[in-house]
């Protein structure tokens, strides 16, 4: 898999040959700050996607830069995505995982002004995981609410199965 960059970003990693102290070189600091943006998001865009060291080299490739230049920028990714993975898997949210469920059909069949009312509620008690942490939920809601919910769920689910998804799915891995 290749990595596509931006015209903006081509243009920012273009200026890596000339920087280095921009003092000295009269490159502005704009440039230089342009450019280790532009260097950060290749290496954690590359550790990201997991791409291989020949998919890197392409994707390096088609920026014009010398093979000393190349080399170099595919050394330092060899020897930081690893690091850089983990750090980005530190960063990502903690998201809270389902434990258990528990649920109960309430129906109100009359009030003292309504005789002949019938009123059914769903109430829902779902407990999650969250960092050794376990949470409850309490939710309520009418049959026809839950019906359109579990039909927006399938659907979700559907849409999770199609290729494109998966391979969505694969790349944030």
């Amino acid at each position: 898999m290749l990595l596509v960059l931006s015209e903006e970003q081509r243009e920012h990693l273009g200026c890596l040959p000339r920087l280095g102290d921009a003092g000295k070189l009269g490159v502005g600091v704009d440039a230089v700050q342009h450019g280790v943006e532009a260097l950060t998001y290749l290496l954690t865009e590359s550790s990201k996607l997991a791409i291989s060291e020949i998919d890197f080299q392409d994707s390096v490739h088609v920026l014009g830069f010398s093979d000393e230049l190349n080399k170099l920028l595919l050394q330092l990714y060899l020897d930081n995505r690893k690091e850089i993975r983990s750090i980005l898997s530190e960063l990502a949210p903690k998201l809270p995982s389902y434990h258990n469920l528990e649920w109960r059909l309430d129906v109100q069949l009359a009030s003292r002004s309504l005789r002949q009312q019938i009123k059914p509620a769903m109430t829902i008690k779902l407990h999650l995981n969250q960092n050794g942490d376990q949470t409850a939920q309490v939710l309520q809601t009418d049959p026809s609410t839950l019906l359109h919910l579990i039909q927006q769920l399938e659907q979700a689910l559907g849409e999770m199965k199609t290729n494109h998804c998966r391979r969505i799915v694969r790349n944030m891995k």
